[in-house]
């Protein structure tokens, strides 16, 4: 297993462009496959987790070239998928098993099984099969269809309302993916807003969709046109970046080309109430999202809290935004966050117990945690769990504690492959072992 070795580091200066957004590269190609003619992708995130919703769409028949970091995807419509000749695997990504769970449920005559690894086949796949069923698809899995390896025979589904009870944007993208292959009208309503990649691309594609408060509702078609995609760099790459800048005395960052879409940039609202240095500039859109570059600079924080309706626009930034709360004054608290003991790990126990385990204070509490600062870390080695995520922000931490920290850099790949060339590029003091 390969690790990275982080020692403490002096001021990170410098201009980086972030890899493609991992939530728009999934969306961009499984659209591309359900449309007719030429699609090209610019940008595109070739993490293990897009990687493996490439696969399992060729698997399904369309064809996908790589051509000097460009993707052309030739669309065969939403009725020229094929059955898959073998089980298609998911790999570790939530995304893929569950848009590919409504999009396999509304082609009639098709039968396929997904699945993935370890960690993927612990996730919770009835908040996504439970509404399907209710449209007429036919789903069989493990632990009464809550657990993967999933089978699925497609069918001709029938639209009909659901009623969310977790705000989810792999749910309710895999029920509007659904409802354009079904009969009649179909309604998703959420309990707040998650991230809206998914609606962006049915405006950008011309696919039927009204919004109305929290209800989104579409309808069943015979085909659509395809577009191409320009990717902005991903935001929760970024966040990783972003608090490398506020941490590291002296440093002074800029990010360019990053998504700014106001359902992924939670995160930057917290910070700002805390105090943070950093600007928005150069603001432009492209494909119906917003994009902009970013200028971070070292900074002094008061605690803040992490609840309510802004969770769902900084989920996959909590354990980041804990290790910010290491150097933040006073009682920083996360709660509402229950959905993270259902990630690739239990990221909830995993940032407690590795803050704790540098020296700073973190305990968990009813729908979360706490963490308290400023404190001073020290150098460890630390239990990622395989999570990218808990990787790459353990990294962070260790750009700021005595002593060298230890982390596993596998997982990294799933959605930043070049994170320790990124730190390095900008002065961090970060080894592959």
């Amino acid at each position: 297993m390969g690790k990275l070795m982080i020692k403490k580091s002096r001021s990170l200066m410098g201009e980086i462009k972030i890899p493609g957004d991992k939530s728009i590269s999934h969306r961009a190609l499984i659209f591309s496959s359900m449309g007719e003619g030429e699609s090209i992708i610019k940008n595109f995130l070739f993490s293990q987790d897009c990687i493996s919703t490439m696969n399992c769409l060729r698997a399904l028949g369309t064809s996908i070239e790589i051509c000097e970091n460009v993707i052309k995807v030739k669309g065969n419509g939403i009725n020229g998928f094929r059955e898959p000749e073998n089980v298609l695997d998911a790999g570790n990504s939530g995304t893929t098993i569950r848009l590919f769970t409504g999009l396999l449920s509304g082609l009639p005559g098709i039968f396929s099984v997904i699945t993935g690894d370890d960690s993927l086949r612990r996730r919770p796949m009835k908040r996504v099969v439970e509404p399907l069923l209710g449209m007429g698809a036919k789903i069989w899995g493990r632990n009464g269809g809550n657990n993967p390896p999933l089978a699925i025979k497609g069918e001709k589904l029938k639209g009909r309302d659901h009623t969310l009870s977790v705000a989810s944007a792999q749910v309710k993208s895999a029920l509007l993916i659904a409802g354009l292959l079904a009969d009649g009208e179909t309604s998703v309503t959420e309990p707040s807003l998650s991230r809206d990649h998914t609606e962006r691309i049915f405006q950008y594609l011309g696919l039927p969709l009204i919004r109305n408060g929290l209800t989104l509702k579409t309808h069943g078609i015979e085909g659509f046109k395809n577009k191409d995609f320009n990717i902005p760099g991903d935001f929760s790459s970024a966040a990783f970046i972003i608090a490398a800048g506020l941490l590291v005395e002296g440093s002074k960052i800029v990010i360019k080309n990053v998504g700014i879409n106001p359902t992924r940039i939670g995160m930057l609202s917290v910070l700002k109430e805390a105090g943070a240095k950093i600007q928005i500039l150069n603001q432009w859109e492209e494909g119906g999202e917003p994009i902009g570059d970013l200028i971070v600079e070292f900074s002094i924080l008061e605690s803040f809290e992490v609840r309510g309706e802004i969770v769902p626009k900084l989920i996959d930034e909590v354990p980041i935004l804990a290790i910010i709360a290491t150097q933040a004054k006073g009682k920083s608290v996360f709660k509402d966050v229950g959905e993270l003991k259902v990630k690739e790990s239990d990221r909830i126990k995993a940032v407690v117990d590795g803050i704790n385990k540098m020296g700073g204070k973190a305990e968990i509490i009813d729908e979360g945690f706490a963490v308290y600062g400023p404190t001073k870390l020290n150098g460890n080695e630390i239990e990622t769990y395989n999570d990218h995520r808990i990787a790459m922000s353990f990294a962070i931490a260790g750009l700021l504690a005595d002593g060298e920290t230890i982390v596993e850099s596998n997982s990294i790949s799933i959605s930043f492959p070049n994170f320790g060339e990124t730190i390095k590029k900008l002065g961090g003091n970060i080894i592959e072992l």
